[in-house]
């Protein structure tokens, strides 16, 4: 009876390795049959135009987009928080021509906190960059570099992995406004709704 029984289980555990390799060889010819194409980009770019118009119609400060960009840098990311810890918050994530990532930033919130937060730590790097004829402060961090940007009642940060020159082609390229109204000013982001620019305030970590 129990050599029956060994013999039944030997059996059983031969048809399921037996069916395990019919189901791998199964799987593996329908991936044989399915084309592949490895060159394809795995970024989806999205489009931002609706969450930019919303944005603008609804922030207490003109909100900044890219004007002008080439193809080559690819949307991937949109969002816009009326409230938050960081206040009302804009973000716009891209990636660049070098597959590096870029994003454009804004807060009416506490600054410091602020540009701590969305360049996940960067410190100031002591020095400024002319963009557009607008001083911007430069920071340094083991994660993301950022461009800085301060204005009465808004931080505009220009942040990512990419370099400082994909930062400086992102914040050159940028147009704030607001939706509808006599304010709308179609002015560049460094600049205020009279569209002459803010002074910059000092240095300082976020």
């Amino acid at each position: 009876m129990a050599s029956t029984e060994n013999k039944r289980g030997r059996q059983t555990a031969r048809d399921m390795v037996l069916s395990l390799l019919v189901i791998l060889l199964g799987a593996g010819f329908v991936y044989l049959l399915v084309p592949h194409d490895d060159s394809l980009d795995p970024v989806r770019p999205i489009s931002y135009d609706v969450e930019l118009v919303t944005a603008r119609r609804a922030a207490p400060y003109p909100v900044a987009a890219p004007a002008g960009l080439p193809d080559t840098w690819r949307a991937t990311s949109v969002s816009y928080k009326r409230q938050s810890d960081l206040g009302a918050v804009w973000h716009l994530g891209f990636m660049d021509p070098d597959d590096q990532y870029a994003a454009v930033e804004q807060s009416d919130g506490e600054p410091e906190k602020f540009v701590r937060g969305v360049t996940h730590g960067a410190e100031p790097a002591d020095r400024t960059q002319t963009v557009g004829g607008e001083e911007w402060e430069r920071y340094e961090g083991e994660k993301y570099d950022a461009l800085v940007r301060r204005e009465s009642g808004v931080t505009t940060v220009v942040t990512g992995t990419a370099s400082f020159e994909s930062l400086t082609r992102l914040a050159a390229s940028l147009e704030a406004e607001r939706a509808g109204g006599p304010e709308e000013s179609g002015a560049p982001a460094g600049a205020g709704e009279t569209g002459k620019p803010a002074e910059t305030g000092a240095p300082g970590e976020n």
